[in-house]
This record gives C-alpha cells, structure tokens and sequence, in this order.
C-alpha cells in the first residue's frame, strides 16, 4: 500500500474517531505549510499504526489520553479524550487512567487532565 492509500484510510479512520469538522479544522489551521504534516499524521499514525490488530481502539485510546495527560499536551488530549469516548471507552475508565498518571507522572499533570476530561465530557452529554 503506497502512502496516499495509507493516508486516505487514515484520514477515513481520524475522521470516525474525531468528527469530520473537527479534522478538517485541524488539517486547515495550517494551511499548505502543514500539508506535509497531515500526511504523515493521516497515513502513519492513522493509516498505518491507529488500523493495526493488535490492541482494540478503546484500548488505544486509554494509552492516548495517558499519553498526552502526561506530556502535557492538553490540545491533543482533548482529541483523544472525544476518540476515546467514541471508541467506546467509559468516563470511569478514562478516570482510571488519570488516576495512574498521577501517580506515575505527577499531580499537576492529572489536575491538567482532570479539568480537560470534565470539559469533555460534559460537551459530549458524557457528564
């Protein structure tokens, strides 16, 4: 399979995962100077690692938002808090989750995560 495959099948997966509005905003915030950027995001990490067998994609999900709660990237945490929820991951367990990364990644961390999760959850009618 050649990276435009790849990069269409992702795009079709990011698009289920995360609504098609909110990807294509993404894709558009920047402009052809990310062009590169969502190609290797839709083919590789869509395309490619998102469709493979191994784990289910609730089980991805949980490590996503593990992840990016404790990098503390809270933009992409939120992404993979809405795929999460539509991947059929429970709010109890996404809070299991971010009880562990307290524990194994800090407090402030979980607090940040915490206050993502809540705002997601109630924009998701989750709360």
């Amino acid at each position: 399979m050649d990276t435009k495959d790849l990069a269409a099948k992702g795009l079709k997966l990011r698009k289920e995962m995360v609504g098609a509005a909110n990807v294509e905003q993404r894709i558009n915030a920047l402009g052809d100077f990310g062009e590169p950027l969502q190609h290797i995001i839709n083919a590789y990490a869509y395309g490619d690692v998102w469709s493979r067998p191994g784990l289910s994609m609730g089980v991805k999900s949980l490590a996503m938002v593990a992840m990016m709660s404790g990098a503390n990237k809270p933009a992409e945490l939120r992404v993979h808090l809405k795929g999460a929820l539509k991947n059929g991951c429970t709010p109890e367990e996404i809070r299991e989750v971010l009880l562990l990364v307290a524990l194994y990644c800090g407090i402030p961390a979980a607090n940040e995560a915490h206050r993502a999760a809540v705002e997601v959850l109630k924009e998701e009618g989750r709360a």
